[in-house]
């Protein structure tokens, strides 16, 4: 019995990764109520399936596999026909507008003002009056715009011209070297080797984490 346990765990693991991975990639904020629910009913699948006897790993395997085509379609169709993407994905609902509370909105958006009002907290926002527009996403969060005067000072207002900044590229990670980041840059063992040594340092091993970036050069950290 604890043979068929783990393998059905592991089968419906996998099975759950490769639908994760043909259905994409989203962030939990991305997430709309319809994908939380199929989601939800995939896990269910999975847990009903481990310790019930009476379901085979063909059961398990099959109803995976059917869900998954399921929701690969309704998706398919949500791309195709934009009219489908309301119904089921939902759509954005502007609650504010031009600084205005759109009440009508509000109670289509099943909001109370304090609910509102705390997203907007969460936001670092404090009144009402601050906001320019305000937009409930299909996932349920809340996209703000400022008004002018409540929005963060810019380098564009002050007549800045700062430095374009580029992603850094981890070159040591727990004192072993990234291969990949050695391949972004077009460099090899021995440029990082030389490169340590310029900074007092001679061993690999010894170095916690190390970067390079376009802005701010080689960095990193020794394990002590």
């Amino acid at each position: 019995m604890y043979g068929t346990i783990a393998l059905k765990l592991i089968i419906g693991l996998i099975a759950l990764l490769i639908v994760i991975r043909i259905l994409g990639k989203k962030e939990l904020a991305q997430i709309t109520p319809f994908d939380f629910i199929y989601a939800l009913v995939l896990g269910g699948f999975l847990e009903e399936a481990i310790f019930d006897e009476k379901v085979s790993i063909g059961h398990l395997t099959f109803s995976i596999a059917l869900w998954a085509i399921l929701i690969y379609g309704i998706e398919v169709l949500v791309m195709k026909f934009d009219k489908l993407r309301p119904l089921l994905k939902g759509e954005p609902i502007t609650i504010i507008e031009d600084g205005k509370l759109d009440l009508k909105a509000l109670k289509k958006a099943k909001l109370e003002m304090e609910q509102l009002r705390t997203m907007l907290r969460q936001q670092g926002i404090f009144s009402i009056k601050e906001v320019s527009y305000a937009i409930l996403e299909p996932s349920g969060h809340l996209s703000i715009m400022p008004e002018p005067f409540a929005a963060p000072v810019t380098a564009e207002m002050l007549d800045l011209n700062p430095k374009k900044s580029t992603p850094s590229i981890m070159l040591i990670d727990e004192g072993r070297e990234v291969e990949s980041g050695l391949r972004l840059l077009g460099k090899d063992q021995n440029w990082l080797r030389d490169l340590l040594q310029k900074h007092g340092e001679s061993k690999i091993s010894d170095i916690f984490y190390a970067e390079w970036s376009s802005q701010y050069g080689f960095l990193f950290k020794k394990f002590n």
